[in-house]
């Protein structure tokens, strides 16, 4: 019979050789985490733009199909998804799918008719605070036609 020999050699990492690694990991996340956390505020932010340019181009179908953008007197924006009585054209199925219009923050989208600066409306987002002006993401979001 033989007889195995076994060696007194463990097989591992050292304390030294683990340190390391976390130590990459530790300036891997930090490079990594902040650029990736910023993103979903952004994407939001980018999305209401969209929002918006779709809610323009429902707006500028209500004035083809009705001679005119609708008023204040005519709901503003709930003119796009509820008849009102002076727009004879109306599509029916309305101008927007899903009910009123809202932001990524799952606020209401602005309008106001006439807009400012000769516009025909001025349409915009709060952004994510709700509330007028702000900064960054809290900032107004504009359609800009």
């Amino acid at each position: 019979m033989q007889r195995k020999s076994y060696s007194n050699k463990q097989a591992g990492f050292t304390l030294i050789e683990v340190m390391v690694v976390i130590v990459i990991l530790g300036v891997l996340a930090a490079l990594i985490v902040p650029n990736v956390m910023g993103r979903g505020e952004k994407a939001k932010v980018d999305t209401t733009a969209i929002t918006l340019k779709g809610v323009a181009g429902a707006l500028d179908q209500y004035k083809l199909d009705n001679g005119r953008y609708p008023s204040m007197q005519d709901g503003g924006l709930d003119a796009l998804v509820n008849q009102p009585a002076s727009a004879k054209n109306w599509l029916p199925g309305g101008y927007v799918k899903g009910g009123y219009p809202k932001d990524s923050w799952d606020n209401d989208i602005q309008y106001v008719i006439p807009g400012s600066e000769g516009r025909a409306f001025d349409l915009y987002s709060f952004g994510a605070d709700g509330q007028q002006g702000g900064e960054g993401t809290d900032a107004d979001i504009y359609y800009q036609p």
